[in-house]
């Protein structure tokens, strides 16, 4: 693999993974206002330019008789403004014409969550038996694909749509658990911090896309947002069959020393046996997994209710076009992408040199990631009417939810390398519930009251979510190893043994 290491190739090609992992996410949220919007003309009569060019026509039939042959040409003018009025209106209802209300726009949102959670452990199972080359891939793979029948199925009805989205989820869902056996695998406990912001490129997914997708449909039509997330799917799994295997022995391309490297540092962390019976009872039981859950928690109720909402908020509370919406709601993502990387080498170097225990290094990524945030959130609660104030408070308050990446993403790796994927599978099925949650909450608070006071009630919530989880977290987190990740240890377990 000439002088790159497989380590760096693998980050990029995750970091992509996770990318239009998210896209498939968040793409009908910008998708959505476009759709919805275009409702408010369904009606030929409710067009203002067609409502002028109506009365002119009307005047035109009115005065046709008394008219003589010099005044025709102005009348067919007239006549010739009234129908291409006509035509266009006929055109963008044709586009789009979903008359989807609040309550009903915050089902469509949130369906995505249905049953997202219900894939969490198995795909940590899952990516523990078959590998994650396969599960990520597929997991990943099909989400995207799926994409190419959401503008069928949103013509058809919403609840077609929603029973889509609902099975798009279900499936994405055992990706990013699976993704923790790879880490496992392949990565030494010191690099860690950073190689878990590849995770994060689903910032890069929001950051990028959001714009991309703004300009698309001012451009086209909401349509080719769910095509063009369907094509990169497809190139992206290309890559992904070709760049990652799920072990650095399986891997043909990787240098001895890297080899070398990597099964040196990790035989420090337990044995990497996939045979060894998952311990259960000592998860279940584990207040260390608890305290991640409950972070993570906090943590991507803050991030989907920012995420999720933020078009849907910028447009009808600071009355942002579809350009300004996309690129405001994106950039955000792309300041937490770079939080989380410097933010990475410096957790990174800490433990490295000693500096700061682990665990208390995954305390502070927590607290900037929860319980910073959350007071900006806060803050955005009381001082986002100001558009200025607004902007400036969700992006900072984004670019911190980056830390996420070296406290609660990364301790799980922590506390038991050799069950990480399952644990990440039990923190995901709780932690992706507020996906779903957030999106009715807020549909039924601005149902009819799209007002700053009802986005203020958003806010507040979000925020004690974010603080209280982040507390918790502090007060009784543990990043050390457990002793149930290494199966020898438990005593005279014959079962075990013979397995």
């Amino acid at each position: 693999m000439c002088n790159v290491q497989a380590r760096t190739i693998l980050w990029y090609v995750v970091f992509i993974g996770f990318a239009l992992n998210y896209m498939i996410r968040i793409n009908l949220n910008i998708a959505i206002v476009e759709m919805v919007l275009s409702a408010d003309s369904k009606t030929i009569s409710q067009n203002p330019d067609h409502r002028l060019a109506s009365l002119k026509y009307e005047q035109i039939n009115a005065t046709s008789e008394q008219s003589n042959d010099s005044n025709g040409l102005f009348y067919f003018e007239l006549e010739q403004q009234y129908r291409n009025s006509t035509k266009q209106s006929t055109s963008d209802e044709s586009k789009t014409s979903f008359n989807w209300n609040e309550y009903q726009q915050g089902l469509v949102l949130g369906s995505f969550f249905w049953l997202h959670w219900l894939s969490q452990i198995p795909g940590g199972i899952l990516g523990k038996k078959y590998g994650t080359k396969l599960v990520f891939g597929l997991s990943n793979g099909i989400g995207c694909w799926l994409c190419f029948l959401i503008p069928a199925a949103a013509h058809w009805d919403y609840r077609v749509l929603i029973a889509l989205r609902v099975l798009q989820g279900l499936v994405a869902g055992a990706a990013w658990p699976s993704m923790h056996v790879l880490v496992g695998k392949w990565i030494p406990p010191n690099d860690r911090s950073k190689f878990v912001t590849a995770y994060l490129g689903n910032s890069v997914g929001v950051a990028v896309f959001y714009p991309l997708f703004g300009y698309v449909m001012s451009f086209t039509s909401w349509v080719w947002v769910f095509h063009i997330c369907g094509i990169l799917g497809v190139i992206w799994w290309l890559g992904w069959q070709y760049f990652v295997y799920d072990s650095p022995a399986q891997h043909p391309r990787i240098s001895e020393p890297e080899v070398s490297y990597i099964q040196m540092s990790l035989n420090v962390t337990g044995d990497n046996n996939t045979n060894v019976r998952t311990p259960w009872r000592d998860i279940l039981l584990s207040r260390p997994v608890w305290m991640n859950v409950i972070a993570q928690w906090g943590s991507v109720w803050g991030l989907f209710t920012l995420m999720t909402q933020a078009p849907t908020y910028f447009r009808f509370v600071h009355n942002w076009n579809i350009q300004a919406t996309g690129l405001f709601s994106g950039l955000p993502h792309l300041m937490r992408i770079l939080f989380a990387y410097g933010f990475s080498y410096f957790a990174d170097y800490l433990l490295k040199h000693d500096k700061m225990t682990r665990t208390n290094v995954r305390k502070l990524a927590t607290t900037i990631a929860c319980i910073v945030k959350g007071f900006i959130v806060l803050a955005l609660a009381y001082f986002g009417e100001n558009p200025t104030a607004a902007i400036i408070f969700y992006t900072v308050g984004t670019m911190f939810h980056g830390g996420v990446s070296s406290g609660s993403l990364a301790c799980m790796v922590d506390i038991t390398p050799n069950f990480a994927g399952i644990v990440m599978g039990l923190s995901s099925m709780f932690g992706v519930l507020p996906g779903f949650i957030s999106p009715y909450i807020v549909g039924l608070i601005t149902l009819d009251n799209q007002t700053f006071e009802a986005w203020r009630t958003v806010f507040i919530i979000c925020a004690s979510m974010l603080i209280s989880c982040g507390l918790l977290f502090v007060l009784f987190a543990d990043a050390r190893l457990q002793k149930w990740n290494d199966y020898k240890s438990r005593g005279n377990d014959e079962e075990l043994r013979n397995e």
